[in-house]
């Protein structure tokens, strides 16, 4: 669908009438498939959506605008009136490369930035490509921060994960207990490269007095997820998963593991409502949790989307394979604290994703192309 005609359908959504909605994207490809009108959480975050403190004509550049948060946060900047949305494929930018980054920062001159680009995985992707990991996060925090530095950048929100905590963490997880004890092994050089990216956003604050911000967000799912069963993380591979067992008529799904360790899970959304409440309302030095404070075994997490995708089907548990960390759920308060909730509760929005998922053509899902560093 051409750019302006899904520009319109999206202002005739939100039952706005503005004049004109100019979006400044650093691109002329077409805009990715939207998520399904269906989805009935979207619509309502959508519709209400406005602006903050922040002047609609801003210039706001998303580092990873293609992804499962950037994508989010782009359709809440947008339903919000923000009307100069930056953004960069990596073909036209290479976020690893500081000299590309220092010349896109300069031609185009943002003022505030959304960092959540990054190269992701589940279990089977950190095990099997730690380097690709480490390396790639460590170099696209780095030069984009620097470039926020020395061009001038107002405020940037660096967006990390709960990862960075300890695997034998008190729970709920405090944001103090960061570097108290060794990490989860099996995405260590994921979380050491998040960790780099806080203590690289505390030390430009400390030393240059940037308005740099980190928030860590807990497991999330939504529309735009990577469903690559190699690549991708719990939810969306369970989806893939029960979706192929459908198509191809398999009455047995495996589930890696005992089923038994528990997850927090927060819909993508919700993410992006928090992450431009938090551009408003948040300056402090420390990160902050951003989640829905409950959780749930993994085993449930399994039988919710077997319900939605394949009623049918039986589960079964491959104990030999690896569970991770046993419990993880963020402790929100001090988020909560500021005045900010989610509001999709999760038997509900888990149904967007597979929905998504449905509306798509194959050809271009992400999980074809597994590293997601634009």
């Amino acid at each position: 669908m051409p750019k302006q005609a899904w520009l319109s359908l999206r202002q005739h959504i939100l039952g706005r009438r503005r004049a004109r909605l100019s979006i400044r994207y650093s691109t002329d490809l077409p805009p990715r498939s939207p998520p399904s009108q269906h989805f009935a959480s979207y619509k309502a975050h959508l519709l209400g959506g406005n602006l903050g403190t922040i002047k609609s004509e801003t210039p706001i550049y998303v580092a990873g605008h293609a992804g499962l948060v950037g994508s989010a946060i782009m359709r809440r900047l947008e339903a919000d009136g923000y009307t100069n949305i930056l953004t960069a494929t990596r073909s036209q930018v290479d976020l690893r490369d500081q000299a590309a980054v220092n010349y896109w920062f300069k031609a185009n001159r943002p003022e505030y930035v959304y960092l959540v680009a990054g190269t992701v995985g589940g279990i089977m992707a950190n095990s099997t490509r730690p380097a690709e990991f480490l390396y790639d996060n460590m170099m696209i925090h780095a030069t984009v921060v620097h470039a926020a530095h020395l061009f001038g950048v107002t405020k940037l929100l660096y967006l990390g994960s709960s990862c960075i905590y300890p695997r034998e963490a008190n729970q709920p997880i405090t944001e103090d207990q960061l570097l108290t004890s060794p990490l989860e092994p099996t995405n260590e050089s994921y979380a050491l490269a998040k960790i780099a990216g806080i203590k690289l956003c505390e030390s430009y604050r400390a030393q240059y007095g940037c308005n740099f911000i980190s928030a860590m967000p807990t497991n999330l799912y939504g529309p735009n997820d990577n469903f690559d069963l190699t690549s991708s993380h719990v939810l969306p591979a369970f989806i893939r998963r029960f979706h192929d067992a459908k198509r191809n008529g398999d009455r047995t799904v495996e589930i890696w593991g005992t089923g038994t360790p528990r997850r927090e899970f927060l819909h993508v959304d919700d993410l992006a409502a928090a992450c431009t409440f938090l551009m408003d309302n948040y300056d402090d030095a420390g990160h902050i949790n951003v989640g829905t404070g409950e959780d749930i075994t993994i085993a449930h997490l399994a039988q919710t989307i077997c319900d939605v995708v394949y009623p049918e089907a039986e589960l079964t548990f491959d104990t030999s394979k690896p569970d991770g960390t046993p419990r993880k759920v963020l402790d929100v308060s001090k988020l909560r604290a500021l005045g900010w909730s989610p509001t999709i509760p999760f038997e509900q929005g888990v149904r967007d994703p597979y929905e998504w998922f449905l509306a798509q053509d194959p050809s271009t899902l992400r999980g074809v192309e597994t590293v997601t560093t634009a």
